[in-house]
Order: structure tokens, then C-alpha cells, then sequence
């Protein structure tokens, strides 16, 4: 059965499954991973989905340059397939590049409408904190994620250069 559950660390070994998918040091969208995340131990994995539920916890200040953050894994079955992330609010960085929502599907649980799911479960998540209208963007090359956010409502704001490549800038009213 397909869900979005909160990380957590009863399916260390399913989530390090899906890593080893994407490929070790490989950056995973809506992971919130971080180079200096040691998620092979128990207690490494332990202390990076305690970071997790924390950036959610809005009694919590953020780090210095991040925002309040509800991280989800796509869940099918105990596969964990993907993770997508809705943050709270936009910095400088998020409003030009990074957006509200970001997320990632597994490279072999794709073109299953996986994407497009916990897409529209998140918007719903969205809604319940108040937001009126989300930011998501993806490269310019990516027709999948393209046309994911534009199946969901998006309407195409502009095509920046990022220093990284060419992205397009969505927003989804809600």
C-alpha cells in the first residue's frame, strides 16, 4: 500500500536500500540529506531523522540559512521509493532555485506515478498550514518532473540560470 509516513528509524534498512538505488553520495531530492550525514549506523541514521522531525517542529528555530520543513518518505508497502519535502516558507535561496516542494522518486520505482502522488498528498499538507499558493521548480531538462508539477495545477512563472543549469519556476495555487 502506497502512504507518506514520517521518517523514522524502523526502516533504516529499507531507507539505506533505496540510498544504495540512488547510488552512495548521489544528492536525493526531498531527502534532506546532507554530506555530513552519517546514516549507515544505527545511531548515525538515528541522530539524521532526529534533524528531520526537528526542522518540522516550528517551537524549534531553524538553522542559519534553513526553514521549517516537513519531510515525508514515499512509502510502498516497507519499500521506501521516495521523499518529498514541504518547506514552511521561502528564503532567498529557496524563492530563486530550491522552491516550497521538493522531492525524489527511486531511479527503479520510476515512471509509476509515484511523483505525482505524494505530490498531491503534500498540496494537501500545504493547505492544512495555511498556504495559499507553493513554489516548485525543476531543471529544464526534466519533462518528468515538468510535467508532474504542470499535471497538479503549475503555472509556469519564468526559466532562471541558477549557476547550476537552466530551472523552471512553478507556482501551484492552492
Amino acid at each position: 500500500m502506497l502512504r507518506l509516513v514520517k521518517p523514522t528509524i524502523r526502516l533504516h534498512t529499507a531507507w539505506l536500500d533505496s540510498r544504495d538505488d540512488w547510488g552512495r553520495g548521489t544528492h536525493q531530492p526531498g531527502a534532506g540529506l546532507r554530506s555530513i550525514d552519517e546514516v549507515d549506523s544505527p545511531a548515525g541514521f538515528a541522530a539524521w531523522v532526529g534533524r528531520l522531525h526537528a526542522h518540522e517542529d516550528r517551537s524549534v528555530p531553524p538553522e542559519d540559512g534553513w526553514v521549517h520543513c516537513t519531510y515525508r518518505w514515499v512509502i510502498n508497502d516497507d519499500e521506501v521509493v521516495g521523499a518529498i519535502a514541504l518547506r514552511h516558507e521561502l528564503n532567498d535561496s529557496l524563492l530563486d532555485v530550491g522552491g516550497h516542494i521538493g522531492y525524489g522518486v527511486r531511479p527503479v520505482a520510476r515512471r509509476r506515478g509515484l511523483a505525482s502522488w505524494a505530490l498531491g498528498t503534500m498540496l494537501d499538507e500545504a493547505r492544512r498550514l495555511g498556504m495559499d499558493r507553493v513554489l516548485l521548480t525543476c531543471k529544464t531538462d526534466n519533462v518528468a518532473s515538468a510535467r508532474t508539477i504542470e499535471g497538479h495545477g503549475g503555472l509556469l512563472e519564468d526559466v532562471r540560470d541558477t549557476g547550476s543549469g537552466k530551472s523552471k519556476r512553478y507556482w501551484i495555487p492552492l
